[in-house]
């Protein structure tokens, strides 16, 4: 039998998806065909400028297709042993874990969704006295503040109680819903007891005294005319308070709405990052996003199941997953610019931090000399032992968040959350990988966190927005994947996999262009689609891509219904909020107009009862981003139209006319669009503003204009 010493904390297992992978092979080979098909029509001189257009599109999404293959070949998961972890590591020598929590605005994020997050974080099944939870209000909100002092005083008897009860559910209000029952020992008269005390307790926000982790307020300094960086400057200053204050080598970050759900996840997460080889090897341990609040069905195309579970395992079997910004433990010395060979690195040069003297060193950290001398301790890995009277470091903490302590500094550049991107996550992520860092995927059985989903289209757009414009931030930059393989050590099917999440901000271009291509040629009554024996090939494609998505998502447990939403709003999304994030940082490239950071408003969701009547039906308003939808429906609509009622002009050329695939291609767009169909004639809040539908018929009338003068 095995010395349990010996043997490793977590384990690692890579799955063959047969199935899928032959599914996507078959796929990728018909769009291949389909571009051999269009280059012998070239190469013949018969071809017009739909087909032209039509090529360059294929030839896009061919691409697209080939990064997602890559990405998704090999997946893996992870098996962790907490058993095993504390045989090797007593409970009192566990490391220190810093605990951070970010908001930014008590109207968008309620401050009783953080006070629960934060209160699930003080209740983890970990010495109280191994954590601290640091708290970054950006919107400096007394609300929010005094809420906190009010649930720290709460939770010296949540704690105590979640602990000597073994609850595993450990945010109240989740707990004390009404369809939420109680769980462990329910049936002994003092856990009934002390059950009722405490829902009696949470409802009037009175409580007693007991032993808890740390709980730091940070309120960062701010003046217009510094710029603050937004969720990345607040990471990095939450990280030089931590480190003047208790330094733990492991940071674990949540957002606001992300709650504890399996209080043991920092065992978890340290089975990875503790084991022999992970300790070399691996940056982060990421959980993957998980919703208690998800709407039956996912109507918003929001909740990602099926991506996360194929591509996010994908990305587990090659170098990592990405950085998501949320639900991830990280090494501190990794955050300070560690490469895995223990060298801090600048390009091919070392930053001299590990050896060097203090006036090198306050170049890359700044000139606290108390934080320096924290960082330096971090770096070299020597045992913290926490100051029980933080306190003390106050002064250097105020010093360390001030806005002008990063000037000429690396903050932002090499060292802490990156800046240049409003996806700072993915960016920090992808400078950590370039490193020659690896990350692994935390996923035990109890999910070990959720948080809350948007319920509304226009808080989804205004998220996707976000995304996009930070992607293509990220692809137009120094820090583009492709340089990271080149120059840097990211591996080269793990740059594919950047490739394949940051070119999702060009995608828009190809895809607003090739669903334009059928009503321009049923107005013109002429043909983008192969014909005779080649129309074979985009039937088949249609088919094969379908069958296999849907299976897959079949196969873990979603509805059909939430396979037809995904790929409608998948059309919706793109062509819409993705484009706008598109013309975001074309207008930011061509100093016209820049970008600001969008909060996504998080929603108070209690109980999964009483559903409010918006979730999941469109909203619109007057924001321009509705405008490209309504102008592709409206111009499907009168290319249906048109040909219905015979208005087709004559074949040219001996050329071929449009027949039903451009038909099918246009109906399929109109269903897809179905949302924004019923927005023309609905009122209100669920109608389509008649500026935006005026504006879109005016492009609409544009296009057939063009059309036919073409």
């Amino acid at each position: 039998m095995a010395n349990q010493n010996t043997l490793p904390l977590y384990d690692k297992y890579w799955v063959k998806h047969t199935l899928s992978r032959v599914m996507d092979s078959l796929t990728l080979l018909l769009l291949l065909l389909l571009l051999g098909y269009r280059i012998n029509i070239f190469s013949h001189s018969n071809y017009t400028f739909p087909c032209l257009v039509a090529f360059i599109c294929e030839s896009w999404f061919t691409f697209s297709w080939i990064l997602v293959i890559s990405t998704k070949w090999s997946p893996a998961y992870t098996k962790t042993y907490i058993h095993r972890l504390l045989l090797r590591v007593p409970e009192g020598e566990l490391p220190a874990v810093d605990l951070f929590v970010t908001t930014a605005d008590p109207v968008l994020e309620p401050p009783i969704i953080t006070i629960n997050t934060v209160l699930s974080l003080l209740a983890l099944d970990y010495p109280h006295n191994k954590l601290a939870c640091y708290v970054s209000d950006d919107g400096c909100s007394p609300l929010t503040f005094y809420a906190l002092i009010e649930a720290f005083q709460f939770a010296k008897l949540w704690v105590p109680f979640c602990k000597k009860y073994n609850i595993q559910l450990r945010v109240p209000f989740r707990y004390f819903s009404n369809n939420t029952s109680t769980d462990n020992n329910e049936d002994t008269p003092e856990f009934m007891q002390d059950w009722l005390k405490m829902k009696v307790i949470w409802e009037n926000k009175e409580g007693l005294s007991d032993e808890l982790p740390h709980l730091i307020y940070v309120s960062r300094e701010k003046k217009q005319e510094h710029p603050h960086q937004y969720k990345a400057g607040a990471m990095n200053v939450l990280t030089r308070v931590s480190g003047v204050m208790t330094n733990a080598p492991f940071i674990l970050n949540l957002d606001c709405d992300m709650h504890v759900n399996n209080p043991k996840i920092v065992l978890h997460a340290l089975c990875i990052l503790l084991d022999s080889k992970g300790e070399k090897e691996v940056a982060f341990a990421q959980c993957i996003q998980q919703f208690y609040d998800g709407l039956k069905d996912d109507p918003l195309g929001n909740q990602l199941v099926a991506a996360f579970r194929y591509l996010g395992g994908g990305l587990a079997g090659l170098q990592g997953i990405f950085y998501l910004g949320t639900n991830c433990m990280h090494r501190r010395k990794v955050i300070y610019g560690l490469s895995p060979y223990h060298g801090i690195q600048n390009g091919k040069k070392d930053h001299g931090v590990s050896n060097g003297k203090f006036s090198e060193k306050k170049t890359i950290f700044g000139t606290s000399k108390g934080f320096v001398e924290s960082a330096t301790h971090a770096l070299e890995g020597k045992t913290f032992t926490p100051n029980n009277n933080i306190c003390k470091s106050l002064e250097a903490a105020s010093e360390v968040s001030s806005c002008e302590y990063e000037y000429g500094t690396a903050w932002g550049k090499q060292v802490g959350w990156m800046y240049g991107s409003t996806s700072e996550d993915l960016l920090t992520g992808l400078k950590i990988h370039t490193k020659g860092w690896r990350s692994e995927v935390c996923s035990p059985e109890l999910s070990p966190f959720m948080g809350c989903s948007p319920q509304d289209i226009l808080v989804v757009i205004g998220q996707q927005k976000r995304w996009i414009s930070g992607l293509l931030d990220i692809l137009l930059s120094k820090h583009c994947p492709i340089f990271g393989t080149l120059f840097g050590k990211l591996q080269f099917r793990q740059c594919l996999g950047y490739l394949w999440i940051t070119t999702w901000s060009l995608r828009p271009v190809p895809e607003i262009c090739y669903a334009a291509l059928p009503a321009y040629c049923i107005i013109n009554n002429s043909s983008f689609l192969p014909k005779e024996l080649g129309q074979w090939i985009p039937a088949t494609l249609l088919v094969i891509y379908n069958v296999s998505t849907l299976l897959e998502n079949l196969k873990i447990g979603l509805s059909i219904r939430t396979w037809c939403n995904n790929q409608r709003m998948a059309r919706i999304t793109t062509m819409n909020s993705w484009f706008f994030g598109f013309l975001a940082i074309l207008l930011k490239r061509l100093r016209i107009s820049n970008i600001g950071f969008e909060i996504t408003r998080k929603d108070e969701t209690f109980s999964n009862e009483g559903a409010n009547e918006n979730d999941g039906r469109f909203i619109f308003n007057k924001s321009p981003v509705f405008i490209p939808g309504t102008t592709i429906l409206l111009i499907q609509l009168t290319a249906l139209v048109t040909m219905w009622l015979g208005w087709q002009p004559p074949v040219r050329n001996n050329g071929h006319g449009s027949g039903v695939g451009e038909v099918f291609c246009s109906t399929y767009l109109v269903v897809c669009y179905w949302p924004f169909l019923k927005g023309l004639f609905e009122k209100g809040k669920y109608g389509i503003p008649l500026s935006t539908i005026c504006k879109s018929m005016a492009l609409a009338f544009l296009f057939v204009y063009l059309c036919k003068a073409n």
